[in-house]
């Protein structure tokens, strides 16, 4: 699981970067205040790749989900790609789990299957 969510949020990473550049644009928003915003969701990004798997990671990558999905209110696009984003998590969670079963289960069968060297 951890690799399927890690990806998904080394790609985030990228797209928030990019919807940095955009919102730049915007009059309204200062440079300072964007990159503050944008710095914030890209280091999360990449720690909640080390933490995804322990207590809380799951919960807190569908909170960056969500602020993704917001961020649409200052750049329209990243309506869309948060959606496609929360789609992608929850696929990466979904059949990261599966994943992980499957691989608990076969490395039982094989320890079980094994003769003992004693």
């Amino acid at each position: 699981m951890r690799t399927l969510c890690a990806s998904t949020l080394i790609g985030e990473f990228f797209v928030i970067g990019f919807a940095g550049l955009v919102a730049m644009k915007d009059p309204d928003l200062s440079m300072g205040t964007v990159w503050t915003v944008s710095g914030i969701a890209m280091f999360l990004c990449v720690a909640l790749c080390g933490v995804v798997t322990r207590p809380g990671g799951i919960a807190f990558g569908w909170a960056l989900q969500i602020a993704l999905v917001a961020s649409g209110f200052v750049v329209p696009m990243m309506f869309f790609l948060g959606v496609v984003f929360a789609a992608l998590w929850w696929a990466s969670v979904h059949y990261g789990r599966k994943i992980d079963e499957a691989k608990a289960r076969f490395a039982a069968q094989a320890e079980a299957s094994t003769p003992d060297a004693a």
